[in-house]
């Protein structure tokens, strides 16, 4: 039996088919598979493909290459999320034109509480750099289990992950290119830091260089990942201001920090706060009170019924998690879930009860085994 994720992956590597079209393929033909079966006379006939694309869809280099792919991942335990799959994260599903698929490799929840995307310039001044310090400073304080995203970039970007690796706070970069390189290999430390606490996101295959327009693209998912989106400073012109017009037409909230009128390095935060695009903050109180995130008065945490508290009591036999992988000699999060029809965030829970008592060990990319 074909596994699926040939089809789904191979969905994305189709000359003329984007995200929307994509879906669009989906929702007339049911599934990734039924793509690629269907005969090209029919799909001549869905609106939006014609003969072109129906001749792309057919080439069997296609599914040659996800086959290829899918061997990279599982060979570098690198997750794929495939935008039907129960753990997709639900902001970025919202967005219209969310990847169709994409690669994930780190170890954070992708729809953890409260997200943030911190953006800026490249060239960042001093005045930038020690804004976002105080900022992920601040916030880690009041929110410590808020997650971090941003693009690894120079500037603001690589600022924003190393503040919130030092404020132990979890980071995700989504990259312009796959996952078999660092770019800019500057930044290779802190990024293999992050696969710790955070992790590496990226819609593209294996072999993609970091070309200019890949990076536009990817900040569509910086925007769709996060509650808001943080611009400390950006002249009149940037990445990070496409960023926050994304995030805008989502619909997600837009903060800025404001800078000198006539300073360059902060035209373009002034422009956005002129325009009504973006809110003005000066700080994480500012912004914690402009998203009414109540971190004063904390409420108590909800404790899960676990199967288990006491590392000293056996563990009972019926527990199910340990049922299916006492049949497996290891086996991911994902999977497990499935077996068990638990939510991703329930099952984490019960895992890390189970690592912490000795039952299970971690194994990279979000497997386990037991010990």
């Amino acid at each position: 039996m074909t596994d699926k994720r040939i089809y789904q992956i191979g969905l994305t590597m189709i000359n003329g088919v984007g995200d929307i079209l994509a879906r669009h393929l989906l929702q007339t033909l049911g599934d990734a598979e039924a793509v690629f079966a269907e005969k090209r006379q029919l799909l001549e006939r869905v609106s939006g493909i014609g003969s072109a694309t129906a001749a792309e869809i057919k080439r069997p280099e296609i599914l040659h290459r996800a086959e290829k792919e899918l061997a990279f991942i599982e060979k570098n335990h690198i997750s794929c999320f495939y935008l039907t799959d129960a753990n997709y994260p639900v902001r970025l599903r919202e967005c219209p034109d969310a990847p169709v698929l994409f690669y994930f490799k780190g170890n954070t929840n992708l729809d953890a509480a409260r997200i943030i995307s911190v953006v800026g310039t490249r060239n960042a001044t001093e005045y930038g750099r020690e804004l976002t310090e105080s900022l992920l400073k601040d916030l880690a304080k009041a929110i410590p289990d808020l997650l971090v995203v941003s693009g690894l970039a120079y500037g603001i970007d690589i600022c924003a992950h190393r503040n919130a690796l030092r404020n132990r706070l979890p980071t995700v970069a989504v990259l312009a290119h796959g996952l078999d390189r660092i770019y800019p290999s500057a930044h290779r430390n802190t990024a293999v830091e992050m696969l710790e606490s955070g992790g590496l996101l990226t819609d593209f295959p294996s072999g993609t260089d970091p070309d200019r327009p890949n990076f536009l693209q990817r900040n569509r998912i910086v925007a769709g990942m996060s509650d808001c989106t943080i611009v400390v400073e950006s002249a009149e012109k940037g990445g990070s201001l496409v960023t926050a017009d994304i995030a805008f037409s989502y619909g997600r909230d837009v903060y800025s920090f404001p800078g000198r009128v006539g300073d360059s390095h902060s035209k373009g935060c002034n422009n956005l706060i002129r325009q009504n695009k973006a809110g003005l903050i000066t700080s994480a109180d500012d912004l914690l009170s402009a998203l009414c995130w109540d971190v004063q008065a904390p409420a108590a945490p909800v404790q899960t019924e676990l199967f288990f508290s006491d590392p000293d009591v056996p563990v009972p036999e019926q527990n199910p998690v340990l049922a299916v992988m006492r049949t497996r000699k290891e086996i991911h999060i994902n999977e497990l879930a499935l077996l068990l029809d638990m939510p991703i965030q329930q099952l984490s829970t019960l895992l890390f009860e189970l690592e912490i008592n000795g039952k299970i060990k971690a194994l990279p990319g979000n497997s386990y085994k037991l010990l």
